[in-house]
């Protein structure tokens, strides 16, 4: 088959009107049926190029940015494949969910009409809108926009040209803003604008990086850049713009203030979008772009990634102690887990990084998880407050059975997959403190495992307090989610379980990489 990159990523953008129209014509049902089967097509043509090594697609572009092209390699397999099998299992889990949160906005619309023209005429305006007209329209737009995000995440991790990486690092960006002023809550529209303001400050950041590094060089293409490398000059400055503007992306200590406000009002589905698959292609961007292109200043930053690392660890396992809203608890747990992949990637070696990349693999499935327990009781029980829960076990087993899968995959236990991410990263972080004999690498790692403390705190004490102790009365008719949520979860939660016995369907891309990276 040829073309099957550019299948993979362009597909979603350019059907994307034909999942609008499905919406609005037919429903709910032919618009999450038919993005599914896109994505599940998507998905499928790009995993067999992985399996023959290193795949290369390249086309003509314009002579001002070079070439535009694709490429799967040992770095961007596991991070393309886990944003697509992600996306194409979250289609399914947002039908019910968006049906239900598009339902409650319109009757939240049409109580506010009667308050302002009283109850005579406020019944022809309910029956002039009606709510499947309404319904249909909202729903082809969302997964319209779930398209056209997930085609931004994939383009991204496959660009070979610092300007088409950054085209397809906003085109994620844009539809997320939207998603998010669209179908939030509270105060949806100034945490959308928050949202906007952050990751696009830390995106021009970033292409004022690219510009500096591509104008000096001569070529944006990643191929000429490696070969005749950055003059001396701007290496210091665009390793500082790529760090600043990624670290925005993966939301590090200081730089994380917008994401608990996001998560926070951010429907579900873009919960679990951003947070398993968005914020991971920060990380990919400092293999990509610091590790790859700047090996020389990857060796000089590579310490202070790896404390920077812990300190979001620590610090975000703290706060997710302290919440009580369930999505914010998930947002610092995100944030602190993104401080485990930066800390693997400042640890300098080949099982330090390829344990990182791993993470990502793990952190994925496992969020994605526990997001969806966190929309399965949103739709059943209609809270967020943790104190309001308790008991659901009983009334919810199969979603108690993979939220706590996906809690032992965040917690790094085997048999599942975090369990040889988390092994491995921390493995080559101690083999480089006692290579170079770094008394701050030692006491680093020894804080890192302190850490891992913490995430297994915070995260078996949000366990036990929704799905054990006493079941309140208010709670005692509830049901277990449709299998549009269910179905999706089992998937996900096999699906680490396999990766955590087998890790080498993606070691096996992973580790090679990086020996070549770091020269062993």
């Amino acid at each position: 088959m040829e073309h099957v990159l550019l299948q993979a990523v362009f597909l979603p953008l350019l059907l994307s009107p034909v999942a609008y129209f499905l919406g609005k014509k037919s429903g709910p049902n032919a618009a999450a049926w038919f993005t599914f089967g896109l994505l599940l097509y998507c998905t499928t043509i790009m995993i067999v190029p992985v399996f023959s090594g290193t795949y290369e697609e390249h086309y003509p572009w314009t002579k001002l940015f070079g070439e535009f092209g694709f490429l799967l390699d040992g770095l961007a397999s596991p991070f393309a494949i886990i944003i697509y099998v992600i996306s194409t299992v979250l289609v399914l889990f947002s039908k019910p969910y968006m049906v239900a949160k598009i339902t409650s906005q319109f009757e939240e619309r049409m109580n506010r009409q009667k308050q302002v023209v009283g109850d005579g005429s406020s019944t022809a305006m309910i029956e002039s809108s009606s709510l499947k007209g309404y319904l249909n329209h909202q729903i082809g737009v969302y997964f319209a926009l779930f398209l056209v995000m997930a085609m931004g995440m994939l383009g991204t991790v496959l660009a070979t040209n610092l300007i088409e990486f950054y085209v397809f690092f906003e085109v994620m960006l844009i539809p997320a803003f939207f998603m998010l002023a669209f179908w939030g809550y509270e105060e949806k529209r100034r945490v959308a604008l928050l949202f906007f303001f952050w990751t696009h400050v830390g995106a021009v950041v970033l292409l004022l990086g690219f510009l500096a590094i591509g104008l000096n060089v001569g070529s944006f293409n990643f191929a000429d850049i490696k070969e005749h490398g950055i003059p001396p000059n701007i290496l210091s400055l665009a390793a500082v713009a790529i760090i600043i503007g990624l670290g925005v992306k993966m939301a590090a200590f200081v730089l994380h203030i917008w994401l608990p406000h996001v998560y926070r009002a951010a429907p579900t589905p873009l919960n679990a979008l951003s947070s398993g698959a968005m914020l991971g292609v920060g990380a990919y961007g400092f293999f990509r772009l610091l590790i790859v292109l700047l090996p020389g200043q990857y060796d000089h930053f590579a310490l202070y990634l790896n404390l920077w690392g812990l300190i979001t660890m620590i610090y975000a396992g703290v706060m997710a102690l302290m919440q009580d809203d369930i999505r914010k608890l998930l947002a610092y747990s995100s944030i602190s887990q993104m401080g485990y992949l930066m800390f693997g990637i400042g640890s300098s070696s080949v099982l330090g990084l390829s344990g990182a990349e791993m993470l990502f693999v793990s952190h994925s499935l496992g969020k994605v998880l526990l997001f969806m327990m966190v929309g399965a009781i949103i739709l059943q029980v209609g809270t967020r407050s943790i104190t309001k829960m308790g008991g659901l076990a009983g009334k919810m087993p199969i979603t108690a059975v993979c939220a706590f899968i996906g809690a032992l995959t965040i917690m790094g236990i085997p048999p599942t997959s975090g369990f040889m991410a988390e092994w491995t990263m921390f493995y080559g972080a101690l083999q480089t403190a006692i290579q170079q004999g770094s008394t701050i690498r030692m006491i680093a790692f020894g804080l890192g495992l302190v850490a891992t403390v913490i995430t297994m705190a915070y995260i078996l004490w949000m366990i036990k307090r929704i799905f054990f102790g006493k079941l309140p009365e208010h709670l005692e008719n509830t049901k277990e989610a449709s299998w549009y949520v269910t179905a999706p979860m089992m998937v996900l939660a096999g699906f680490t379980i396999v990766v955590g016995i087998y890790p080498d369907i993606f070691f096996n891309q992973i580790i090679p990489f990086m020996k070549g990276v770091m020269g062993v």
